[in-house]
């Protein structure tokens, strides 16, 4: 290799880029699949998600104003929008998005969140596999 082609980095130089690529691995972190999640809920609620049922529970509203299709869309391979505040929000089917339902933590988190936005409670298991199976059927 010739001297001109050759680099020197300095310590800092060195740290900076592993910090760098260490949190970008990190707000991309995925611990499991849709099809996992789906499973984790299935055996939760001690039966198989429906994805017809999920589809009416995605697209109802249950007794407040929000259904999940209010941010959403009825058919959730596009980007959403968040109803009140008007935010952009990734497609949530794992078709149009591969990250979707990935990170556990995640999916737990955002579940608690808007089904207590969309129910007033937190979802079943019951309730979280049907939006899956519906969610994992989209685009095929």
């Amino acid at each position: 290799m010739s001297r001109s082609l050759s680099f020197r980095f300095h310590r800092g130089s060195v740290a900076v880029v592993v910090a760098t690529l260490l949190v970008a691995a990190g707000a991309q972190a995925a611990d499991t699949t849709a099809a996992r999640q789906l499973g984790r809920f299935s055996t939760a609620s001690g039966a198989p998600g429906d994805a017809e049922r999920g589809r009416l529970f995605f697209t109802s509203r249950h007794g407040g104003e929000w259904s999940c299709a209010s941010c959403h869309h009825d058919a959730p391979l596009t980007a959403g929008k968040h109803a009140k505040t008007g935010k952009a929000i990734d497609p949530i089917a794992p078709a149009a998005n591969a990250a979707a339902f990935t990170d556990t933590a995640r999916v737990d988190k955002w579940f608690r969140r808007n089904c207590k936005d969309v129910l007033g409670r937190e979802c079943s298991a019951r309730e979280k596999a049907d939006v899956l199976a519906y969610l994992l059927g989209l685009g095929r």
